[in-house]
């Protein structure tokens, strides 16, 4: 068994800038709530047979295995469920549904962007494989059906077996879509491997961070160690994250995120079945179907601009919140009519503040600006707040709490709604 072992590593929290565009009324507090994040969970089926005795590791150097690991090859299956404390979506999530191909509206339901957000909730089983930096597959397996991402140099295609829809990306547009920094076939900041998921929360390590090393365990019938981060501040929502890592070659193979306020973990992604073995040539050739409605990168993005803001995720870690975590696709801050964006504090108790120009107010049933799905879903989530900023809505989940103020400012981070609060009123 590996003995409890401290680490400190230097690291960083650097702003980002968010897009509002139209209808960000009502939808940003709903990303901000994980919908198009990329916070993922997982209940995986271990094959346990006690902790294995392995030889003593100190953190910094299961974190340096980690990073020296060159293992490029693999295959496998993963469990992933998420419990952000959401409630049901209900008819929303079928207006969303609806409104993504099933009724000739909307954006295509193979589009990557849209597709993995799936992922933010539920429990789902990927069929995953990698062949170096260039060759991903990821395969979300559903009832009846299937959808799959697949990454093969310049080219990335995805396929819903659903509706027989295919997405394409060639080119410049195949490396921005395809996951390609992080190895894996996702967007860039939806993970969807336990090694995505551990790079994420690593970047959240420094002074405000402890890392230990908290024995063993056996994942997938592999011997793996316990690498547990744990935010040293007061005010944050998560307690820890526990990354499973492979003790022979340093592969996370399984994450586990958990909350604050207790209860089951928020995010819990591991392996059920892996191999590094060269996975098959074939696993990353695509041709559509015949009969299958193509939809270019290109075109995609034109129809997501159309419908509101584009790319919006969360999850700790993530570029440009540090341990909190919200991260913007292809939304940024030479976007028309972005608002200004800033962080407030440092480490897990990071705070990005929003301004809005031209906010007009959050929907009403009054105004009949939004859906009555999407007014029933903020009004479970939302509690009204005030302060010398003024008054505002605070949105909570288990993870990522946001505040956004009758003038037109959002808060928003992995901290508690008082911290929020408190951050609004120094702003003021």
């Amino acid at each position: 068994m590996a003995p409890n072992d401290s680490v400190e590593s230097n690291g960083g929290t650097r702003g980002t800038a968010v897009g509002r565009r139209k209808a960000a009324r009502y939808i940003v507090p709903v990303a901000v709530a994980g919908v198009a994040a990329a916070t993922i969970g997982l209940v995986p089926a271990l094959a346990s047979t006690g902790d294995p005795d392995l030889p003593k590791i100190t953190a910094q150097q299961l974190i340096e295995k980690i990073a020296a690991s060159d293992t490029q090859r693999l295959s496998g299956t993963v469990k992933i469920s998420t419990d952000l404390g959401l409630p049901s979506l209900g008819g929303l999530a079928g207006s969303f549904a609806q409104g993504a191909g099933d009724s000739g509206k909307g954006g295509s339901t193979a589009d990557p962007q849209t597709k993995m957000t799936e992922l933010a909730s539920g429990t789902h089983t990927l069929r995953v494989a990698a062949d170096g930096p260039d060759k991903q597959r990821v395969s979300i397996l559903e009832n009846a059906a299937e959808y799959s991402l697949i990454h093969n140099g310049d080219q990335v295609w995805a396929y819903d077996s659903r509706t027989n829809q295919a997405y394409h990306a060639a080119g410049d547009r195949a490396g921005q879509g395809s996951g390609k920094k992080s190895g894996h076939a996702a967007p860039e900041g939806v993970p969807a491997t336990p090694k995505a998921f551990a790079e994420q929360a690593l970047k959240a390590a420094g002074p405000t961070t402890s890392v230990t090393v908290d024995g063993t365990a056996r994942v997938a019938g592999r011997d793996a160690y316990k690498l547990v981060v744990k935010p040293r501040q007061g005010g944050s929502t998560i307690k820890s994250v526990t990354v499973a890592v492979d003790a022979e070659n340093g592969v996370p193979l399984k994450f586990t995120l958990l909350p604050s306020s207790g209860g089951k973990a928020v995010v819990d992604a591991g392996f059920t079945k892996v191999d590094f073995a060269k996975p098959a040539a074939s696993s990353f050739t695509f041709t559509p179907p015949k009969g299958a409605e193509v939809t270019e990168a290109d075109e995609a993005k034109a129809q997501r601009k159309a419908d509101g803001p584009e790319g919006l995720g969360m999850f700790p870690g993530a570029e440009g919140l540090g341990a909190g975590g919200l991260g913007a696709g292809d939304a940024g801050a030479g976007d028309a009519g972005a608002g200004d964006a800033k962080v407030i504090g440092e480490g897990w108790n990071a705070i990005v503040e929003i301004r809005t120009p031209g906010f007009t107010g959050l929907p009403s049933k009054a105004s009949g600006d939004a859906p009555a799905e999407a007014r029933q879903f903020l009004d479970s989530l939302g509690g009204k707040v005030s302060g010398s900023f003024g008054s505002g809505t605070v949105f909570k989940t288990r993870l990522v709490n946001a505040l956004m103020t009758d003038d037109g400012r959002v808060y928003v981070g992995a901290v508690t709604p008082d911290s929020l609060v408190k951050a609004a009123n120094g702003a003021s």
